[in-house]
């Protein structure tokens, strides 16, 4: 094993906070999507909880946010320690490739390590997170692309994940390996032979880089993303406050294709050898289903209520259930296992946890029906 120290590492973090969390309906809607809902305990919304976790890693000063446009207001009220400044929108969805392209051209930090997250996920060890942030801002600094790999606890076919070979590397303590390539989501066969290999990582969506590492890739791999944002980053003014997006983005936005960072830079980047991963055991969830929230809030199976008053629940012998209400009613769960129950004013999911992850087809329906006052 190979030990490395890099000093004097200066970071900032960019949070991607756009997802439209289809598989959190009814409570999650294009109005205010996922990342700005309370689903965590206290009320605290993912993205309040993203920012804090950063600290004191990296400061709100040097958060930056993209995020739709319409949800900026949303953002400020959330974050107010987040400048103004630092809110990036988008005026349009275009997937990871473009956001992660919009922030590295528009943000000058050209000497600094940039940390790119989703605002929708969770970490139960935070201080073992920003650890692995800071060993691989260390390889960052030296060169390389890296993202955060999650040891897997189960064979998942929900996640993507990370294939690293090699011999380990030290960066600040912790262990990093070469990137071999990735993996789309498998089916569980291959998912087993995955963990029983143990060299796959969970695909976190978590990278850290220079900011001339990323915009040389991305230049390398996907020009028709990057040169556009590029031009237009060029010739804007700066920030919310000056306007932005416009007119003149939103047409440049409207003419990029939408892909993931990972199709657009580091699937083509792995094979050149430019990729890494640090592992990291931290508890992490990306929150993607109401199955998931209920794991990660639920001790040994017991009920998880949520209640926005005036509503009101009564749970009789549950067990693993989640109850959210917040349409102003009373709910009554009687004798349930494993059930997801959210209660809306306008709508009433009641599901298996085993098929939270199918919520997503109920969102597919109302979009073939159009209804978009449902979504």
């Amino acid at each position: 094993m190979v030990a490395v120290v890099v000093h004097n590492l200066g970071m900032y973090a960019v949070i991607m906070a756009g997802g439209g969390g289809t598989r959190l309906w009814p409570l999650s809607r294009a109005r205010r999507p996922k990342p700005f809902l309370p689903l965590l305990e206290g009320g605290c919304s993912l993205l309040e909880a993203g920012v804090s976790r950063l600290a004191p890693l990296i400061e709100p000063a040097d958060i930056y946010i993209v995020t739709d446009a319409r949800y900026a207001d949303l953002v400020r009220e959330l974050v107010p320690a987040i400048p103004a400044t630092n809110i990036l929108g988008e005026p349009m969805g275009r997937n990871t490739a473009a956001a992660v392209a919009l922030a590295a051209h528009a943000i000058d930090r050209p000497d600094d390590v940039m940390v790119v997250l989703p605002a929708d996920q969770a970490v139960a060890d935070e201080a073992g997170f920003r650890a692995a942030l800071a060993s691989a801002g260390e390889r960052a600094a030296a060169g390389d692309m890296v993202t955060l790999g999650v040891e897997p606890t189960e064979p998942s076919t929900g996640y993507g994940y990370v294939i690293a070979g090699g011999d380990a590397t030290l960066y600040g303590g912790c262990e990093s390996y070469r990137v071999e390539r990735f993996e789309e989501k498998p089916d569980q066969a291959r998912a087993r032979e995955l963990i029983a290999s143990r060299s796959a990582y969970w695909n976190a969506g978590i990278f850290v880089w220079r900011r001339s590492s990323v915009l040389a890739g991305l230049a390398r791999h996907s020009p028709d993303i990057s040169e556009p944002i590029g031009d237009w980053i060029a010739a804007a003014p700066r920030g919310l406050e000056a306007g932005w997006p416009g007119t003149a983005m939103a047409q440049t936005y409207d003419r990029l294709r939408a892909t993931s960072i990972d199709y657009a830079l580091l699937e083509p980047a792995s094979l050149e050898g430019q990729v890494a991963v640090v592992p990291v055991s931290v508890g992490w969830s990306d929150l993607g289903s109401w199955s998931a929230l209920r794991d990660q809030r639920s001790e040994a199976g017991e009920p998880v209520i949520d209640v926005e008053p005036p509503a009101r629940v009564i749970d009789v012998d549950g067990r693993g259930v989640f109850v959210h209400a917040a349409g102003g009613r009373t709910v009554a769960v009687v004798g349930l296992t494993d059930v997801i129950v959210v209660d809306t004013p306008d709508a009433l999911l009641v599901c298996s946890a085993q098929a939270a992850q199918d919520v997503k087809k109920v969102v597919d329906r109302l979009k073939a029906e159009g209804r978009d006052d449902l979504l």
